[in-house]
């Protein structure tokens, strides 16, 4: 899956499981998209010989879904053909940095090549600077990106943040889910393009000092020679015998001995020797090139093949409940939800309830496969031992818990953790708010104890999904804390 495929699909994710009460996409526009995209995919796939794939099928449903939002409001039609951030910044930016880089030579003597010159030590040492500071990020051990750079990275994957004007209230806070769900999912790929863009200005804003420095040398005649009040002949022989050696070494240009650093020292006024100005022009040009020029590139060059791979093949995660239910809409196999109830009897009602739950999660075929109630305080391990997380038979399994309990470390938690554990994956928790919700009458009880176990779950590292087993049919209230 692109890039620009996976940008759609993850825009209609963010509308669908946002619009709850069904204001912006209804029912039966989510069946007629699943109707005609499954049309579509077999059409789309019969013109290259090949099965329709989930990736036709999601394909062509985001299509029909944008269109249809686009045709009823023209402001979210302006939002879905909005560039990325940033967009021009690729081209803009090293463009920027060559010219800024052809005129560095307005700030120094534009008739002497200065063998401590202050621009193009500049250049080296922050390029060097910037080596050592890459190199120690690499070492460092769950080392993130900087606050600025995670910045940008957002604005190249969203762009500005204002929404359009005169759109639905539920259309914008979808919208706003979007620009927070695809800055996560593309902040890979915009850092890579981030990185390119930086790392080949840094080395056009070197090519443009050297084009300039050998340009002006052209109409010149360039004088050589150092200064400097702390510094003597022998010390600047020592450093610029260090700076020089790459480039003398690789490209075999003419080296300088001690006498020829302190024969071209500005001593009272004496003028720059015009004989060896080119001399070390070609050392200062080999030693750039060699320390900036060609390893800027180079990362340049990673940067822009780690890109374009993730460009053609988007990290999106298919094996999410949304993506399931939406296979099972594309005509695959009926997904099936196996329930294990923690401490919790489950009545004809709430099983019947599970059946409407399993449906929304995982679609309209799904079944559920309900496991016999753990006890309260067992063992989890003894309890999990008999649970099998390969069954090729199921689809998802999520823990149930009644809203009814307060959630304890000892109990509840150690259930959660045991359960990610056995299972090798993050564990959904369906908590059932019904009987709760039937004994309290007070609704900011119920929204407090709601709170108290979704950031219960997420600090056990499960995802929390709220549910009403005797509602009819059975709500799904939101995902995630």
């Amino acid at each position: 899956m692109n890039e620009e495929l996976a940008r759609s699909v993850v825009l209609v994710r963010a509308i669908e499981t946002t619009d709850q009460k069904r204001e912006i996409l209804s029912d039966d526009d989510r069946r007629y998209a699943n109707r005609t995209a499954r049309e579509l995919a077999q059409w789309q796939a019969s013109e290259t010989r090949a099965e329709a794939t989930s990736e036709h099928f999601l394909q062509q449903r985001s299509e029909q879904v944008i269109k249809k939002l686009s045709q009823r409001h023209p402001a979210f039609a302006a939002f879905a053909k909005r560039a990325p951030g940033l967009h021009a910044t690729a081209w803009l930016l090293p463009l920027l940095a060559l010219l800024l880089g052809a005129g560095l030579d307005r700030i120094t003597d534009p008739h002497r090549v200065d063998l401590l010159s202050a621009p193009l030590l500049a250049i080296i040492a922050w390029n060097l600077l910037v080596y050592v500071a890459m190199l120690v990020w690499l070492c460092i051990p769950k080392a993130g990106v900087t606050r600025m750079r995670a910045a940008w990275i957002r604005h190249l994957a969203v762009g500005k943040g204002a929404m359009p004007r005169k759109m639905p209230h539920a259309l914008s806070s979808s919208l706003y889910a979007f620009m927070a769900d695809w800055a996560q999912l593309s902040a890979r790929l915009n850092g890579a393009r981030l990185s390119r863009t930086v790392h080949l200005s840094a080395a056009l804003f070197a090519v443009g000092a050297l084009a300039s420095l050998y340009a002006r040398g052209m109409l010149s005649q360039y004088g050589a020679g150092w200064e400097s009040t702390f510094l003597g002949a022998q010390q600047v022989h020592e450093l610029l015998a260090i700076l020089f050696w790459p480039a003398i070494a690789v490209f075999g240009l003419q080296g300088f001995t001690l006498a020829d650093v302190q024969a071209l020292h500005y001593a009272a006024g004496a003028p720059a020797a015009a004989s060896s100005g080119a001399r070390w022009v070609h050392l200062y040009a080999g030693t750039l090139l060699l320390l900036v020029v060609l390893p800027r590139l180079v990362f340049t060059a990673f940067a822009a093949v780690k890109a374009s791979v993730l460009k053609r093949r988007f990290p999106l995660d298919l094996d999410q409940s949304y993506f399931r239910q939406l296979h099972t809409a594309a005509g695959g196999e009926a997904g099936t939800l196996r329930v294990l109830p923690y401490s919790f009897t489950v009545d004809e009602a709430r099983a019947r309830g599970l059946e409407a739950v399993a449906a929304q999660l995982l679609g309209e075929r799904a079944r559920v496969r309900l496991l016999a109630a753990v006890a309260y305080s067992a063992d989890p391990a003894a309890a999990l031992g008999t649970v099998d997380p390969r069954d090729p038979g199921v689809t998802s399994t999520a823990l149930l818990f009644s809203l009814a309990a307060t959630p304890e470390k000892e109990n509840h938690g150690a259930f959660i953790t045991q359960a990610a554990r056995s299972l090798g994956v993050r564990i959904p928790v369906l908590l059932d708010e019904s009987a709760f919700s039937t004994r309290t009458p007070d609704p900011q009880r119920v929204r407090d104890r709601i709170e108290l176990w979704r950031e219960f779950c997420v600090f056990h590292g499960a995802d929390p999904t709220v549910v009403n087993l005797l509602a009819s049919p059975a709500q799904v209230k939101g995902e995630g804390a």
